[in-house]
């Protein structure tokens, strides 16, 4: 699956005028447009061709679709997303989303976008309708239970309305044969309507709550009590019913007791173009960071606090809050964390899958946490679930400190492209604790003159005058034969063979003279070396078994020297790591080596060219580790 890297650490908020392109051609909307002005030609976008592909990915359509253009065009200003204006048609009716106007063609365009967007108009078939809220608008998300919300929910509507959210609302389905079933009072199952207007009307001395619910297919209403043509509203002053817009027409749109409303729905979507809690009346200005990161299968995808040796793998964001709220003890934010381009992906397989997070006190140490850290600490909050949704968010108040949030799937092993998003009422400053590269390797010993050697020191001159001859230098085949020789009287470790890969690339970071080979004094200190490393592969392979996990390797590579960030470390484990997700030795010996020769390069080329500064580390070992 692939991943779009990015800069680590917080993102600054997107605003529609940074939209990114996503058109393959690299060209804006507006480039588009003068390009098809200046050729005369209507566009036609090749990302997104009006054939079967566009339309499906499981399934051949049933009927023969036509794509034609309507009369004019529109395109979303979120992302510069591109298309042209055919759309497809049978018996030249819309197929999909259309107006009640059938010479009206907007939402049929946008919807198009969409689905561009998404991969295909299958792909936007089912879900929650708080995605598409969210993605037109950029909005946060808050979801009530009805039969859980508040006791001031009304208010909560009522405000979200005035504020100019976006609300959703619709029946649960108990299994598959529900959906789209009709109720005895005409609601429909499983289907997401919109809630339009909440209001009260005095009917005989009392003051109603009333809501406006819309069906969005423009019919099928609600027939119980405030129904359209229900007999409550002949109580109701012609007035009171023209400043309520009340119609007996068959449009969709209708008014229902909220008492009702509440019986009848179970849930109830807000998409808040502000963070702003419904539950007050002040209204703050938001601060706001954004992280993007991925789960990858081994390195970074570690499931739940269920799954503790591998959890501390997951992505951890240090969080300071140092600014109380205004006349409180602590600090107010909102933490959302969705899972991208999951529709995309269906044609591939990928569900959405089920995510969370949670937030610890940060122990002071400014680095990723390990295992035994979360093995004796608590999370100081969490996300109220973890749920199959695109977007899991939640508000919180803690003290002022400094925390970590950990985002991550339930399960282990699923991979994911995840946005974490950060709202606080004061300035709050984020760090991704994964981001930085960091080496610090030892100075090698200087060689032992030969009258101080260990006796194990001269059997090794005795086996390499052996293998290497006068000059006393071996080749890569001489020293892969060396050490295989000698490590496989090792009782302590089982390994398979050490690789010619490994031993020239072992030569490339040892020979200090450049003829290729290794001489006997090099090979010494390279032995040191290599015994440090064994004793550290050993323990991280607890069963002998010659292997160890890839979730281990972040700390092996950190007690050998290498702090990696998290994209490094997934490039690490995808070219190391087997399918099981274990490497032998030979893999973790062949990692280090060309780790700590891609450092000695680094520190070399930047210091003597200032102007190689400008590569970071990060930058030239990821350079290095794809060669």
């Amino acid at each position: 699956m692939p991943y779009l890297h990015r800069a680590p650490g917080p993102q600054p908020h997107p605003v529609p005028r940074d939209a990114r392109l996503t058109h393959s051609s690299g060209q804006s909307f507006e480039q588009l447009r003068q390009e098809c002005l200046r050729k005369g030609t209507l566009f036609e976008d090749a990302d997104f061709p009006a054939n079967n592909s566009s339309l499906f990915y499981s399934e051949r359509p049933q009927v023969p679709f036509v794509w034609k253009r309507p009369g004019f065009w529109q395109h979303s200003e979120w992302l510069d997303v591109v298309i042209d204006d055919r759309l497809p048609t049978f018996r030249d009716r819309l197929v999909f989303l259309h107006s009640a106007d059938h010479n009206e063609f907007w939402s049929a365009l946008l919807e198009k976008a969409y689905a561009k967007l998404n991969g295909s108009y299958e792909a936007l078939k089912g879900g929650s309708a708080i995605e598409a809220m969210e993605d037109f608008t950029g909005g946060v998300a808050e979801t009530f239970l009805t039969k859980e919300a508040p006791e001031n929910f009304y208010e909560i509507l009522e405000k979200a309305l005035h504020r100019g959210s976006l609300l959703s609302c619709s029946i649960d389905t108990r299994n598959a044969t529900e959906s789209e079933a009709r109720t005895p009072f005409g609601l429909i199952k499983g289907h997401a309507y919109t809630v339009t207007g909440i209001d009260q009307v005095n009917f005989r001395g009392q003051k109603i709550e009333l809501i406006r619910v819309r069906n969005p297919w423009g019919q099928v209403e609600w027939n119980g009590s405030w129904s359209d043509s229900s007999p409550e509203w002949l109580s109701v002053s012609p007035a009171e019913q023209k400043r309520l817009c009340h119609a007996a027409l068959d449009d969709g749109e209708f008014w229902m007791a909220f008492k009702d409303f509440k019986a009848h729905f179970d849930k109830v979507e807000i998409c808040n173009l502000t963070p702003d809690a419904l539950e007050e009346d002040a209204v703050h200005k938001w601060e706001v960071t954004v992280h993007q990161g991925s789960w990858v299968r081994g390195s970074t995808a570690g499931g739940c606090r269920n799954f503790l040796d591998t959890f501390w793998t997951n992505p951890q964001i240090k969080l300071s809050l140092t600014e109380r709220d205004e006349g409180q003890e602590e600090c107010t934010f909102l933490v959302a964390l969705m899972q991208k381009d999951r529709r995309k992906l269906k044609r591939f397989g990928a569900d959405v899958l089920t995510i969370g997070y949670a937030i610890y006190q940060c122990p002071g140490r400014d680095q990723h946490l390990d295992k035994d850290f979360f093995r004796y600490h608590a999370s100081q909050a969490r996300s109220k679930t973890f749920i199959n949704l695109r977007e899991v968010s939640d508000r919180f108040r803690l003290p002022p400190g400094e925390y970590v949030v950990i985002p991550s799937t339930f399960e282990p092993h699923q991979e994911a492209d995840f946005c974490l998003r950060i709202f606080s009422e004061k300035k709050a400053i984020t760090r991704d604790l994964d981001g930085n590269v960091d080496i610090d390797l030892p100075e090698p010993p200087k060689p032992t003159p030969p009258a101080q050697e260990t006796e194990e020191e001269q059997q090794f001159r005795a086996l390499f005058e052996h293998v290497a001859g006068e000059d006393m230098e071996v080749t890569a085949e001489e020293l892969e034969y060396i050490l295989n020789a000698v490590l496989q009287k090792k009782k302590n470790i089982k390994f398979k063979k050490l690789s010619l890969i490994s031993c020239k690339n072992i030569i490339s970071l040892m020979d200090t003279s450049g003829s290729g080979k290794l001489d006997f004094g090099d090979f010494k200190v390279f032995w040191d070396r290599l015994k440090q490393w064994i004793n550290l592969f050993l323990q991280f392979d607890a069963d002998r078994s010659g292997t160890m996990s890839s979730y281990e390797l972040r700390t092996a590579l950190r007690a050998a020297g290498f702090q990696l960030s998290s994209h490094l470390l997934q490039l690490v484990v995808l070219r190391y790591a087997d399918e099981e997700l274990q490497l032998g030795f030979d893999d973790f010996l062949n990692c280090l080596v060309r780790l700590e020769n891609a450092s000695r390069v680094f520190q070399a080329l930047s210091t003597k060219n200032k102007e190689f500064i400008h590569l970071n580390i990060n930058e030239f070992i990821n350079l290095t580790m794809n060669i």
